[in-house]
């Protein structure tokens, strides 16, 4: 039972005290509020081609040149990216989580869905990926064997894990870009994640600190190296390279 309701009933408190008591209850009480300032882009410089130019959908070779062949090269889509793995620009861009291979319809995709969301006018975006330069052949169906390799079919761009794919930036917020990133990103052949520079960072530091603080000195490095239970028996070349990270 409310102490005020019993000191009311014994006379201690009376009805008018009860009501203002009520009323001072309920007055809302402003507090201190703090909004950041928003960010400088005086010295943000707009291209003279904002938007995402259009790739060749098949690689341009000399006259008279036999077009090459190649093989599968899986190793082309496997392990980490290491060399276009940060923000050129420092804003805000897509980054690969897994590998894979990009066609010239997923790049269209992305210039036309970034082309139609972006102001052109404070904004820019930037490619970070090679057009498609990888032939991939194709028999046709109901073929026997034999015969040799097949004819070209298309062209991709391999991608690793850790890959910048596209990068936008300019006089905008994460907040305003997000939903265009979002939406290409889910379109994508493979894994991707919508970053800022400073999720980046973060990331990167967060690995770090729990590769120096681990306390379980049973890794998965510790486990592979040491061949423990058997396991270079099952286990995959490349988990010695990267253990277990990179599948």
């Amino acid at each position: 039972m409310d102490v005020r309701r019993i000191l009311r009933c014994s006379g201690v408190l009376s009805n008018a005290d009860h009501v203002a008591s009520l009323f001072v209850r309920s007055v809302p009480v402003a507090g201190l509020k703090y909004f950041k300032p928003p960010a400088d882009y005086s010295d943000m410089k707009i291209p003279e081609r904002p938007k995402l130019w259009m790739l060749p959908k098949v690689p341009q070779f000399p006259p008279g040149m036999r077009i090459p062949k190649s093989q599968k090269r899986l190793i082309d889509m496997r392990g980490p990216e290491t060399v276009h793995n940060q923000l050129l620009h420092k804003q805000y861009g897509i980054i690969a989580l897994t590998g894979g291979k990009l066609k010239h319809g997923h790049m269209e995709m992305i210039r036309m869905t970034l082309g139609r969301r972006i102001d052109v006018k404070r904004m820019f975006a930037v490619w970070r990926v090679d057009a498609v330069w990888k032939p991939v052949t194709k028999r046709g169906q109901g073929k026997r064997m034999g015969g040799g390799k097949g004819a070209i079919d298309h062209y991709v761009s391999p991608v690793r894990a850790g890959r910048v794919i596209v990068e936008l930036a300019g006089a905008c917020d994460f907040e305003e870009c997000k939903p265009a990133l979002q939406e290409v990103a889910g379109k994508l052949p493979f894994k991707a994640e919508v970053v800022s520079h400073e999720i980046l960072q973060k990331k990167q530091e967060l690995e770090r600190w729990q590769e120096a603080n681990n306390n379980n000195p049973y890794t998965y490095e510790y486990l592979v190296q040491n061949n423990m239970t058997g396991c270079h028996r099952w286990c995959s070349k490349y988990d010695k390279i990267w253990f277990g990270k990179y599948q």
